[in-house]
């Protein structure tokens, strides 16, 4: 049914805390795959993690999670703690529409990056500023603080590093698809990439894995379109969202605090 549907909601089954969320996680018996990302999070129970716990006044762009990372979870569950007084929906998208969209009115660049790939670039400090949507250290995030590990763990994920003078660090990433094809999706082309997430802000880039820049009206472009194909999902206290991550895009509205909405990730 995720794979049909791209997601499933489960409503109305009173799940009411971490614990039971982490049963029904479990029960499915898919194996677990760590986070590894800029959002800083913090672990609950066994499975279960925060969401992103950037301000809830931020709005989190869409992204597949893990998009940047070789190994990536094929479904991201998400769990409605406490829901937001008001805003806060966590909206999804198509991501096979992005682009057959782009296709219709970029198709050259398109198929120029898809054939070139691209390039990423991000930079995190090492202790966690969650003040930012993106603050998540590096020490966090590669589970430790011996900066030889961490370029080992990097390595075997992709990644190359640069140390910087702060204590923090630049990843490297690339060249990565534009678009990726999965198996049981239609042979649908799916807009498998973060580049409007990424492109010219404060701590990351991408541009075409040979440094050629892309053009600020693509992305711009490319923005608008993942806005207008978006799906809006507002949660009541106890849902339980499956999403298929191959297939979905999906991000965070701003919204009043409280929200607390729960995460596992799973191959």
């Amino acid at each position: 049914m995720i794979i049909k549907n791209s997601a499933v909601l489960l409503r109305g089954f009173e799940v009411k805390n971490a614990q039971e969320f982490n049963d029904i996680v479990e029960v499915f018996g898919w194996e677990d795959i760590r986070y590894v990302g800029p959002a800083p999070r913090t672990h609950i129970y066994k499975r279960v993690w925060t969401a992103n716990e950037g301000p809830l006044s931020e709005f989190i762009y869409y992204h597949h999670e893990m998009v940047l990372i070789k190994e990536f979870p094929k479904k991201v569950i998400l769990f409605c703690e406490v829901p937001p007084p008001e805003g806060g929906e966590t909206p999804f998208v198509p991501s096979f529409r992005v682009t057959e969209r782009m296709m219709e009115e970029f198709p050259k660049f398109v198929e120029e990056l898809d054939q070139k790939g691209l390039r990423y670039t991000f930079t995190a400090l090492s202790k966690d500023d969650k003040s930012s949507m993106r603050g998540r250290g590096w020490e966090d995030a590669f589970g430790t603080s011996d900066p030889a590990e961490a370029e080992r763990r990097a390595k075997a994920l992709g990644m190359d590093m640069e140390w910087l003078p702060n204590g923090g660090v630049k990843t490297m990433l690339g060249p990565r698809s534009l678009t990726r094809v999965f198996d049981g999706r239609k042979g649908r082309r799916m807009w498998f990439n973060t580049m409007v997430g990424m492109h010219g802000k404060e701590l990351s880039s991408a541009t075409m894995a040979d440094g050629t820049e892309i053009p600020e009206k693509v992305v711009k472009r490319c923005e608008e379109i993942i806005e207008e194909e978006s799906i809006q999902f507002k949660w009541e206290k106890g849902d339980v969202l499956f999403l298929d991550n191959y297939a979905l895009l999906h991000g965070r509205r701003p919204s009043l605090p409280p929200r607390r909405v729960l995460v596992a990730t799973c191959k």
